[in-house]
């Protein structure tokens, strides 16, 4: 499974633009790591979750998704599309795959791969 925010910090302070919160529309970081991730701790390490941080200007370079996820094996959507047409790049048509997967000796994408403790760490600032 994946989730994907837009996350921008103007100064000491992050920003999180997340578009299927019911947090306020941008949430500061600390408000929504603790109102929305919370802990690992009370999860099955199998569960932990991680996250793949990159800069905006690279994931708008190499990002394509042709909606495959979406469709079900006879073909048919799962649910309608967006009208938008899919999201592809000079040289790919379909990359998601890379994109969700945390396995750092894989990704040819690039950015970051944080545990929830080196995320946090990371990117909150006290004021």
């Amino acid at each position: 499974d994946y989730h994907v925010v837009f996350m921008y910090q103007p100064d000491e302070r992050c920003l999180v633009f997340d578009m299927d919160t019911d947090l306020p529309f941008p949430t500061y970081f600390q408000k929504y790591v603790t109102e929305t991730l919370r802990t690992d701790r009370i999860l099955e390490p199998q569960h932990y979750r991680f996250f793949r941080v990159l800069p905006a200007t690279l994931f708008l370079q190499k990002f394509a998704c042709d909606r495959r996820h979406m469709r079900r094996t006879d073909g048919t959507w799962l649910q309608d599309p967006p009208p938008d047409p899919p999201i592809r790049t000079h040289d790919c048509v379909h990359n998601l795959d890379e994109f969700v997967s945390m396995d750092m000796s894989k990704a040819g994408i690039g950015g970051t791969v944080y545990n929830l403790t080196d995320f946090i760490r990371c990117f909150y600032k006290p004021k």
